[in-house]
């Protein structure tokens, strides 16, 4: 009898051990992952501490396993262990298969396909260095951290270590760091420093609104890397409205997307400078002297790449360019009576079944048509094709009276429909020194739209405006390997999670819904044993 007692306790000792570690293997497995193999022996020592309990109290077992409630259990058990293994099944194959969603509102841990691309295509060590400092008030730090994280999944050629400034000053004046919640990137003998003023934005007050990080750092590392960035020009010295006020918006946009940004006054300098990625030629407001029409022929004509936006009244030297490539500017204002910014018909509408680029709602506040001219299009390698078009019930409105109902004249006025905007792509006619084109010229990109206001300060931000300024301008520079990036504001929230409450947050969300489980089901086994 006293035999049987003491095999008793030493099996349920054995048991309690095996169950303690199995939970203290998966536990260690868990949070420290680097001695996975202990982990393994101490899961390996609760199997055999389990087996060896079963195996004393064998009779005991069996005894219960034959009894109704011990078939009970049984059925239980194998249905608990049925569903645990369909989990770690799952587990094993999204392993292999591994894939994240981003259930965020602005899929601000989704990166842009063109920052990937710069990541799966770096062939360079780049190495993060990020001087962040705990007391974190802004999120920079977090925010940071998971964008850098995210970076890592499409490339082993970026290294990131963090170090405390406030314990490592010496690291901090050696790299030239003035500032808490700095990032160096640095490869090679090439350095950019990420100060924490390009990671956050403020409004129109002066206060921070938001965090946005995947264009400076994608920019860092460009640079880091030897990448060139594209440098587009703002034509000006014909009443253009300035880029640092009418068309700020705009510029900031390229800028976003990684062009430099620049202006070019074809009297100053009198040739198109080599590193244009594309001339941008916004509402000029008066004629060009023939020297310039010259040099924006030349331009076109040896595979240059130009964005016109034109307005009601445009200069006629604009016009003869756009129709020596296949294109009419036919002035008057375009009305549509079925597709417009109510309640101003002159204000025509294009949705997303009338715009190349598929954008839902564009606008165009006094727009004049651009007709093609029917024999260009058959012209040999030479392509053209509609930007943006109205609706069967639009014409052009050729003296318009703001106080009065626009209606047609089908005596005066041209009935639609009609282009506001054309693509236009051919093959260049001369090379760069004026003979003949080489196997390297590139194709003749021309984009017209008949509206400059949609692109500017008032209008750049309703609708996807700004989405089809931006995209023309990628269009045009399609075959100079653009880099760009229409980045999402992470917009600024006091409450931030910082390292210890993520961690809880991990862990819990793991481990939390099992434990209540378990808490459930022990409550209800103890009352029907009651």
């Amino acid at each position: 009898m006293q035999t049987n007692s003491t095999d008793y306790r030493f099996s349920w000792l054995a048991a309690v051990l095996g169950l303690v570690a199995l939970v203290a293997g998966f536990i260690v497995m868990l949070l420290l992952p680097g001695i996975r193999y202990a982990a393994w022996g101490i899961l390996a020592l609760g199997v055999i501490l389990l087996a060896t309990a079963f195996i004393l109290d064998f009779r005991r077992v069996g005894r219960a396993l034959a009894g109704k409630r011990g078939r009970f259990g049984v059925g239980t058990t194998v249905m608990a262990a049925i569903f645990i293994g369909i989990i770690l099944f799952v587990n094993a194959i999204s392993i292999g298969s591994y894939h994240r969603f981003d259930a965020t509102s602005l899929a601000q841990f989704t990166l842009a396909p063109q920052t990937k691309e710069v990541l799966t295509e770096l062939n360079t060590p780049v190495q993060a260095l990020c001087f962040f400092v705990p007391n974190d008030p802004y999120g920079l730090t977090t925010y940071a951290t998971a964008l850098l994280t995210e970076y890592q999944n499409y490339t082993d050629q970026l290294s990131v270590e963090y170090i405390d400034p406030d314990e490592h000053p010496d690291q901090a004046r050696a790299y030239g760091v003035t500032q808490y919640q700095t990032v160096v990137f640095e490869s090679q003998d090439r350095r950019r420093l990420v100060s924490p003023a390009e990671l956050v934005t403020y409004d129109d007050s002066g206060n921070l609104s938001g965090i946005q990080a995947e264009h400076p750092f994608t920019s860092a590392i460009l640079e880091v890397s030897g990448k060139v960035q594209k440098k587009v020009y703002f034509l000006t010295g014909h009443g253009e409205s300035s880029i640092s006020s009418e068309y700020s918006y705009a510029a900031e946009g390229l800028r976003d997307d990684l062009y430099i940004v620049g202006t070019l006054n074809l009297i100053k300098t009198p040739s198109i400078p080599e590193d244009c990625a594309a001339l941008l030629i916004v509402a000029p407001r008066q004629s060009m002297i023939s020297s310039e029409i010259e040099i924006i022929k030349h331009y076109l004509n040896s595979g240059g790449q130009v964005l016109i936006l034109i307005n009601p009244g445009f200069p006629q030297d604009i016009g003869q360019l756009v129709s020596s490539w296949g294109a009419d500017i036919e002035d008057g204002t375009a009305i549509d009576a079925s597709s417009y910014l109510d309640p101003n018909k002159d204000i025509p509408t294009v949705t997303q079944e009338r715009c190349a680029f598929g954008l839902p709602a564009t606008y165009f506040p006094g727009a004049v048509a651009l007709i093609p001219q029917e024999e260009a299009q058959e012209r040999e390698g030479h392509e053209m094709m509609p930007l943006v078009w109205t609706t069967k019930e639009s014409w052009l409105e050729q003296d318009i009276d703001p106080e009065q109902e626009p209606t047609f004249n089908e005596e005066t006025e041209r009935e639609g429909p009609f282009s506001l905007g054309i693509l236009i792509a051919a093959a260049p006619t001369e090379g760069p020194d004026g003979g003949e084109p080489t196997a390297e010229s590139k194709v003749v990109r021309l984009v017209v739209i008949g509206d400059s206001d949609f692109a500017s300060n008032a209008h750049y931000y309703n609708g996807n405006n700004s989405d089809l300024f931006l995209n023309s301008v990628s269009w045009l520079t399609e075959e100079t390997e653009l880099i760009s990036i229409r980045h999402n504001v992470l917009p600024f929230r006091r409450l931030v999670v910082g390292p210890e409450a993520a961690s809880f947050i991990n862990y819990s969300s793991i481990g939390l819904l099992p434990v209540l489980i378990l808490i459930v089901g022990g409550v209800i086994w103890w009352r029907r044993r009651q």
